[in-house]
């Protein structure tokens, strides 16, 4: 069983009326289904999350879902609820456009980072994402160290990234900030764009595959919601100036929301980001500095850690000046935040552990009182 076609609600007065594939249904989704998934239930897409709902796509149309009781109260993280880019299996509600979300379909890809503030859990940005568009612009919103930690949540994710380098119609030199870029993302595709001008919106369009997913990253006033509407042909999504003062934006987008591009892909534009903390990606850390993995393995010996070690290879390269000193303290400073996480990690794992046993014991207590 899968999705029919279902109109595009992005877009006003068009008529364009997708098929599933467009939407990013295939075999990998349509395997989990069950015998009971069947009538009434149906599979339906996440295009943006609301405060207590969600919008979504489904075989009839366009729906407001809401997740059912029983799936709510077991999720024990808000990470176990549904995210925008998520496939669903909900229950259409008779008599309306509303719906019931059953349960989600297994991801292939999320971008996770760690919950703004002190609390130890999981945030998925979006799910199912083939490509990852790093959004810097080249103003004093530009920042390698910014880069790279976008970098290593991306290659962590499943994901393929892209740096698109925004706003080139106000910079005089472009090509200095992709040299820069290339030294701190080696390999990885890098495009200077202009919301104004058109200038690698066809570069762009390449990337956006239809059946396939790519989601907007970077901090507010970069130009997103802008370059949505570009790709689009008209204001479709809101925006706003950014601060003279600063240089920085006000946030127009406040929500998660997955746009079709018409004749290509889908596009997800999300909220700046004013932190970006690192959530289980030590191997994202390895791909975003595979320099830094490459010198390692000439070390003398096997555990070097880089700091004062004899025969460090990363040290050795860094004082002839082929490794810049910046980058690695980069490294090590997120190397040393993945550390602090994994312990925050067991601790709260550990809490959480001992919070679910409590409910048992009370539930058993329960039972033998009535028994």
């Amino acid at each position: 069983m899968r999705p029919a076609p279902t109109p595009d609600r992005t877009s006003k007065g068009d008529t364009t009326v997708p098929t599933a594939e467009d939407l990013g249904w295939n075999p990998y989704f349509a395997s989990q289904l069950g015998p009971g998934d069947c009538e009434p239930f149906v599979p339906a897409r996440i295009v943006e999350e609301q405060k207590s709902s969600y919008r979504l796509w489904s075989e009839s149309g366009e729906r407001i879902g809401e997740v059912a009781g029983r799936m709510l109260h077991a999720a024990a993280e808000r990470a176990e609820l549904p995210v925008v880019g998520d496939w669903v299996v909900v229950r259409p509600r008779p008599g309306g456009d509303r719906a019931t979300i059953k349960r989600i379909l297994g991801r292939r890809t999320k971008f996770s980072r760690k919950t703004a503030g002190k609390r130890t859990t999981e945030q998925i940005l979006a799910a199912n994402v083939e490509c990852a568009f790093i959004v810097t612009s080249l103003n004093r919103d530009f920042s390698p160290r910014r880069i790279e930690r976008y970098l290593t949540l991306a290659w962590e994710s499943g994901s393929r990234p892209v740096i698109l380098l925004s706003k080139s119609d106000l910079c005089p030199d472009p090509g200095r900030f992709v040299s820069e870029v290339e030294s701190v993302a080696p390999g990885v595709p890098i495009l200077t764009i202009s919301a104004v001008t058109g200038e690698g919106l066809g570069e762009i369009l390449s990337y956006l595959v239809r059946g396939q997913t790519a989601v907007l990253l970077g901090s507010s006033g970069v130009g997103k919601s802008t370059l949505i509407n570009r790709l689009l042909g008209g204001p479709r999504l809101r925006v706003a100036p950014i601060r003279e003062s600063d240089g920085r934006g006000r946030h127009a987008t406040t929500c998660r929301q997955l746009v079709l591009i018409p004749g290509a892909g889908m596009i997800i534009d999300t909220p700046g980001l004013r932190e970006l903390q690192l959530w289980q990606s030590e191997e994202g850390l390895d791909h975003s500095f595979e320099d830094i993995r490459s010198l390692a393995a000439r070390c003398r010996y096997n555990d070097c850690r880089h700091q004062s070690e004899p025969g460090c290879a990363v040290l050795e390269a860094r004082d002839e000046g082929a490794l810049p000193p910046e980058r690695l303290e980069s490294y090590r400073k997120l190397q040393k935040e993945l550390a602090h996480l994994s312990v925050r990690q067991d601790v709260f794992l550990r809490q959480e552990q001992k919070r679910k046993w409590k409910q048992i014991h009370k539930a058993f207590r329960n039972f033998n009182k009535r028994g």
